[in-house]
Parts: C-alpha cells; structure tokens; sequence
C-alpha cells in the first residue's frame, strides 16, 4: 500500500515537472520589468530573513568598499541625502536605478550612481532568494560624513 502511495506521489510530481518545464519554454523572451518575480525591500524589515540580510551585505559592500577620497569628495558638497531604489538580478548584475529623492547636487547624484557602478557585480542570490525571485528592489537613504552611510 505505502509503495502505491510511493508511486502515485512520484507520478504527480513527474507531472508537476513536466508543466512547469513547459510553461518555461512557452516564454522564451527575457526577464523585463513586467515578468520578473520582484521583492521590495524598503527599510532593513522583512519575514524573509534572508532578504534581509543579503540586502545588508550589499549595503557593508558598498559601505566598505568605496574609497576614502569619494566619500570625502563628496560629503565636501552641501546636499540633502538621497534615497535611492537599485534593483538587482539574481545574478547580481544591477538591473536599474533611480532616485526617489535627489541630493539636490547633480555631481553628488553622479557620485552615487558611479558608487554603484563601481562595486558591481554583486554577490548573486543564495537559493532560497533565487528560486523565490528574480529582482531584489533595495531603497536605501545615501549620506556622507566620514564615510557612506547608506540607512
């Protein structure tokens, strides 16, 4: 009895298989804005702890990793901060990004974006983000003191 149980379980999920094979080669265009399975992560809270902290690791790089004569080149400048939204792949390459709030100095804003630019690529996502999603949307507040503080 277990073993027809067995079998039976083993048949659907062949199915199952079988149609999400399928459905995958029905769409052979690439991710876009409209088809990717995105995340939000707007504030360092979420259920997904792992969103969580691979939202925190892309931060510490940044924060880490940005050179000491940008910051202060930067900070030098009077400037609100800026919030701003990057979209990363699960692969870690860097879909897009936007600012929600501009700095108020186009060279501050052009500072951020090459901060950015710069670090790529980042770490690709785990599997579990992976097989969850796509896009990972990361809004974030950019201020520069003595070093990037991205809040």
């Amino acid at each position: 009895m277990l073993r027809s149980i067995g079998r039976q379980l083993d048949e659907e999920a062949a199915k199952r298989d079988a149609a999400l094979a399928a459905n995958r080669s029905a769409n052979p265009l690439p991710l876009s804005l409209s088809t990717a399975r995105r995340v939000r992560l707007w504030g360092r809270s979420d259920p997904n702890r792992e969103l969580v902290e691979y939202a925190e690791a892309w931060a510490r790089k940044i924060q880490f990793n940005t050179p000491v004569e940008t910051v202060r080149e930067l900070a030098q400048q009077a400037h609100r901060p800026a919030l701003v939204r990057v979209s990363i792949r699960s692969d870690g390459s860097v879909e897009s990004m936007s600012f929600d709030v501009s700095s108020g100095v186009p060279a501050v804003d052009e500072g951020i974006r090459r901060i950015v630019e710069s670090q790529r690529p980042y770490a690709p996502f785990p599997p579990g983000l992976a097989r969850d999603f796509d896009v990972i949307e990361i809004r974030r507040s950019w201020q520069f003191d003595d070093s990037v503080r991205l809040q």
